[in-house]
């Protein structure tokens, strides 16, 4: 599986099924309960497929299987190949801006924990270190997340336009939305989503959405 997910992917995605199935099998192997070089017949004889497939919409629709059987599904928005850092202009979206267009567009969202894990891998993204300071939108996020989960009333429920509608203010630093950003986003925001789909208007489609805009300039 890891090794059709690099063919058809380019890498293997983290949390994905090949991750998965890696980490059972080391578990298996520590236990004695399989050898390194054991494969099922299905594997073997059937085969293991990743294909890809991009709807109307523009997301790219991924399937996983072995045999005929489907391991996953999940949806990516569609984010430019040809653009880098260094080719991208002044007046290209930035990260902060695509935070806020978030705050628009699903705005009344009440914070889950993979929104805060998307938000938290954009203000990494936009730092000029890497580094994520204390007390910046990212901490707010995930705070907004883990109080949700004790929320019970909707109302009372911190939303995504709480947290990112000044995102452009609120990051210590900035920079032009590329490819390599809005997939470092995408990824944790569908990590662990049962149908490992993005949020509709959410973060990472306001990322692959800016990234696709700045490569058209």
């Amino acid at each position: 599986m890891q090794a059709a997910e690099n063919m058809a992917l380019g890498k293997t995605q983290r949390g994905g099924p090949a991750a998965v199935m890696q980490s059972a099998a080391e578990a298996n192997e520590r236990a004695g309960f399989t050898s390194h070089s054991t494969a099922t017949h299905i594997a073997r004889d059937q085969g293991v497929t990743v294909s890809e497939s991009t709807v109307a919409d523009g997301n790219r629709i991924i399937t996983e299987a072995i045999g005929d059987q489907v391991l996953a599904q999940y949806a990516t928005p569609e984010v430019p190949t040809r653009a880098s850092g260094a080719a991208l202009g002044r007046d290209q979206s930035t990260i902060g801006e695509a935070l806020e267009a978030t705050a628009l567009s699903a705005g009344d969202k009440a914070v889950d924990q993979r929104d805060a894990a998307a938000i938290y891998a954009a203000e990494a993204r936009a730092s000029a270190t890497n580094e994520i300071k204390p007390g910046g939108i990212g901490s707010r996020a995930q705070s907004a997340a883990t109080q949700n989960e004790r929320t019970t009333f909707f109302s009372d429920k911190i939303t995504i336009s709480d947290v990112s509608g000044d995102a452009t203010t609120k990051l210590s630093d900035d920079k032009p939305v590329t490819r390599e950003d809005a997939e470092g986003i995408i990824s944790p925001e569908i990590r662990n989503k049962p149908d490992m789909r993005t949020t509709p208007g959410g973060v990472a489609s306001s990322m692959a959405a800016a990234a696709r805009l700045n490569q058209s300039k």
